[in-house]
This record gives C-alpha cells, sequence and structure tokens, in this order.
C-alpha cells in the first residue's frame, strides 16, 4: 500500500515542486533561442525537446498532485468486489436448420 501523506507534507512538497516548476519554465523561456538552436543540431541534441517534456511533465505533475492532496482533495479508493461464484458458462451450439 502506498505511504500516504499528510497535509503539513503534502503542503511542503507542493511548495518545494511549485518552486521547481516556476524554475524550470522560467529557464526554458529565458534560454527558448538557445536551447532550439540547440535541438536544430541533430543526433542526440534531437532528443532534448523529448526530455525536457519528461522534466516538465514530472515537475508540474508532482506539484498539482500535491496541491489536490494539500487541498485534501484525494482520489477514490477502489471499492472492493465480490468475487462471485465461479458459474458454469453456457455452452455454445450451432444449430443447421433444413
Amino acid at each position: 500500500m502506498a505511504h500516504e501523506l499528510t497535509k503539513k507534507q503534502a503542503l511542503v512538497r507542493m511548495i518545494s515542486f511549485g518552486i521547481a516548476s516556476a524554475a524550470v519554465y522560467g529557464a526554458m523561456f529565458q534560454n527558448a533561442s538557445a536551447f532550439a538552436e540547440m535541438c536544430a543540431r541533430g543526433g542526440l541534441y534531437s532528443a532534448m525537446p523529448i526530455a525536457a517534456v519528461f522534466l516538465v511533465s514530472y515537475v508540474h505533475g508532482g506539484f498539482a498532485s500535491n496541491l489536490w492532496t494539500a487541498l485534501g482533495i484525494n482520489a477514490k479508493s477502489p471499492a472492493k468486489t465480490v468475487q462471485a461464484t465461479q458459474t458454469k458458462r453456457p455452452e455454445v451450439r450451432a444449430t443447421l436448420n433444413a
């Protein structure tokens, strides 16, 4: 089972992810032209936009997740399903009407 965060822990993590998110966005917009030139070189540099998207997604997702937890909004727990007693599957019968 996953460790549940308290609202205080979520608030601290939300603030740290928020600062990191602002820093990543700021760095990207501040250096957009240099980043675009580097990505245009080709080769391994062409993977940089994908890596940047993963970085932004992780940091922003961490911020948003902890924001909801700090606000007390959590995902609904999955309902326990009761397994039905094993029933015999109906037999499939093909008939030919002549």
